[in-house]
């Protein structure tokens, strides 16, 4: 899930520290009073965010520009977390809302990943969100992307980070991930097979691609769990190919019915127990495949 995407104002920070620090002394609870005071010593430029850094936007909404950045400690409730950062590398003029959204929406998932590779692991309601340049900070130089994991409504505690990760497991994942954001960052517009056979069968390309790459890696796995799963999804690659190779909608139908149950995250759940991975399949893929 990819949220809306706040940008990056030059506005500083002394506005907003002063507001703060107005509610803070405006209260007429002691406590309250330090809690608007702890909330002002956090206050850092957006442009400081670093990898890593757990926070809560003050502007409390997931849209709009930040200039100034709530930073916390992981252990407490934050509504997201640095995951990754780059910069766009274009020394022109600012390409605009659009292409700089593009652009992290492709990249931002892989930074995402080398964070937190096994997304089953994640809190509920966590999705990817990232702050990027307005023309206004373009113009001064900033080209930096930070991605984040983020939470659109509440909080969550704790880092995302992921602890290490032994071969099996890094394998296990880089495929998996490669196949779903294959099928996702794919899919066509249209609703209907018929009105974009080609857009759907690109779709069905990538799928099978993503997935022959996952199942080499799987066989360098001498596990059980991991073999029957490995030769179920050699059976759903010959479908993704069938389906990328339809003469007509129909034939696409018949072959996409049983490539994407083939896929399932239901399916997969006994080999992430046998690697010792996240066993729980995401609420939102769990809907998906239930049809």
């Amino acid at each position: 899930m990819t949220f809306s995407t706040p940008s990056r104002s030059l506005r500083g920070t002394a506005a907003a520290l002063a507001l703060l620090s107005l509610s803070a002394a405006g209260c007429s609870v002691l406590d309250n009073a330090k809690e608007g005071a702890k909330k002002v010593a956090r206050q850092r430029s957006v442009f400081s965010l670093a990898v890593g850094d757990c926070y809560n936007p003050n502007s409390g909404t997931a849209e709009g520009e930040e200039f100034a950045i709530e930073i916390v400690p992981c252990a407490e409730p934050h509504e997201g977390q640095v995951v990754g950062e780059f910069k766009i590398d274009d020394a022109g003029a600012f390409p605009g809302d659009d292409e700089v959204s593009a652009i992290a929406d492709e990249r931002c998932p892989v930074e995402a990943q080398k964070f937190a590779p096994d997304t089953w692991a994640l809190p509920e309601g966590v999705g990817i969100l990232y702050y990027h340049p307005t023309a206004e900070s373009w113009a001064t130089g900033d080209r930096a992307v930070s991605c984040a994991y983020a939470k659109e409504t509440g909080k969550f505690s704790g880092s995302v980070k992921a602890k290490s990760v032994d071969a099996d497991q890094a394998a296990y994942l880089k495929g998996s991930n490669a196949v779903y954001d294959a099928l996702w960052m794919n899919q066509p517009e249209a609703e209907d097979v018929e009105s974009d056979l080609k857009g759907y069968k690109a779709q069905a390309k990538a799928v099978a691609t993503a997935l022959d790459a996952h199942v080499k890696a799987l066989k360098g796995i001498g596990k059980p769990e991991t073999g029957k799963l490995r030769a179920q999804l050699e059976k759903a690659t010959a479908e993704w190919k069938k389906a990328a190779a339809a003469a007509d909608a129909d034939a696409f139908y018949i072959a996409y019915d049983a490539a994407f149950t083939g896929i399932d995250p239901n399916k997969t759940v006994a080999a992430r127990k046998e690697l010792g991975l996240a066993a729980t399949v995401p609420a939102d893929d769990a809907e998906v495949w239930a049809g």
